[in-house]
Order: structure tokens, then C-alpha cells, then sequence
């Protein structure tokens, strides 16, 4: 098995999809954590990502960039995408959605003007991200009824990408009280094993 190292700043951000992807497979990785401020970035690093930027995978110290298609490789490698084309695809769709929601999220908490940080969050908060859950507890439901999986009947990294997302906004149940499938699947996926004692064990960071 080829050796593993996830280079990212001390946060979960967008490293964690790939490093919930390697606990749930059990594969152990060396988590390299930069933090800010210090000579460790850039440093010795940077030069050594392929766009300059982390998070970066490197797999037997082969460097891959681009949070999705990390997380994206590891699942294919440790199967986790999906067991047919059509799983893939849903399991891609689902997670490509999930950077949208990401990355408004992150828009809202990274605008400096306050009184507009305020307007863009009012607004993420009681029309977008209420449009986005509903969606996804829809595709969820026509799953099984929703009481299992995203995709199949078995878990994919369509699953670990939303509790990425519960992390990313907040780890708190408030944001899914409309959406009581979203909020059962991420209690499941919670709940395994592997990936309850990561959240145990990792570091404690605000994002």
C-alpha cells in the first residue's frame, strides 16, 4: 500500500473531506499541519504543491492538489465513490454541491465590511442554505426512503462530504431542523467507529 500525507493548515477547512475519507478506510496518513504565521509556510513546502497552495495529498510523496479530487482519488482507491457509473456520478454530484454550499459559507465569513458580512450571512442562512438542505433531503429520501445511505446501500464519500459540511457549519443541528433525514444520516455516519474516534482525536480548531 503506498504512504499517505495530507499537507493543510491546523483546520479542518478544506482538508478534512479527504482525511474523514482515510479514517473511515482505516488507512493510516501522516497529517501534516501548517500553521499560520510560522516559517512553515510557505517555507519548505509551497514549492513542492502543484498550484502553490495546500491542501495537497501526497501519495508515496507524489503530490495531487484540489480539495475534491483528493478526497475523490482516496475514495475510488479505498472504494468509496460509488459501486457502478451512475453511483459515481451521484456520489460527484452530491459532493460538488456540498463545495457550492461550502463556498458560500466561506464567502460570508471571510467579507471583511461587517454590515455586509452581516447581510450576506442573513441570507445564506434563511434562503440559501434552507433551498440547498431541502434539496439534499429530497435525494436523500429517494434513497431507500432516506434511512440508509446517499447512494446504494452502502457508505460513500457523498456521506462523509455531508458531515464535512455539519463541521463546516458549526457541528450543530440548528441548520438541518427541517431536514430530519439529513440529520439521521449524519448521526450514522457519526457514529461509525473509525470516524467517531476522529472526531474525537483530531485537533480542536474554529473551522
Amino acid at each position: 500500500m503506498p504512504s499517505f500525507k495530507i499537507l493543510y493548515f491546523n483546520g479542518r477547512g478544506r482538508g478534512e473531506l479527504a482525511r474523514l475519507v482515510l479514517k473511515a478506510a482505516g488507512t493510516p496518513f501522516e497529517d501534516i499541519r501548517l500553521e499560520h504565521g510560522t516559517d512553515a509556510w510557505p517555507g519548505e513546502w509551497k514549492a513542492k504543491c502543484p498550484f502553490g497552495q495546500v491542501p495537497v495529498l501526497f501519495v508515496d510523496d507524489k503530490p495531487l492538489a484540489q480539495s475534491t479530487t483528493m478526497a475523490r482519488y482516496l475514495a475510488k482507491e479505498f472504494n468509496l465513490a460509488g459501486k457502478c457509473a451512475w453511483g459515481q456520478a451521484r456520489a460527484d454530484m452530491l459532493n460538488d454541491e456540498f463545495d457550492d454550499i461550502s463556498n458560500e459559507a466561506y464567502k460570508c465569513f471571510f467579507e471583511s465590511d461587517e454590515t455586509k458580512k452581516a447581510e450576506m450571512t442573513a441570507k445564506f442562512n434563511g434562503e440559501s442554505l434552507p433551498r440547498h438542505l431541502g434539496c439534499l433531503e429530497n435525494l436523500l429520501k429517494e434513497n431507500n426512503g432516506g434511512t440508509g445511505f446517499f447512494v446504494g446501500d452502502s457508505l460513500t464519500w457523498a456521506d462523509l462530504g455531508l458531515v464535512n459540511l455539519y463541521d463546516l457549519l458549526g457541528s450543530t443541528d440548528a441548520p438541518f431542523a427541517q431536514s430530519p433525514l439529513l440529520t439521521g444520516l449524519i448521526k450514522r455516519v457519526r457514529d461509525i467507529p473509525n470516524i467517531a474516534a476522529w472526531i474525537k482525536e483530531r485537533p480542536q480548531t474554529p473551522w
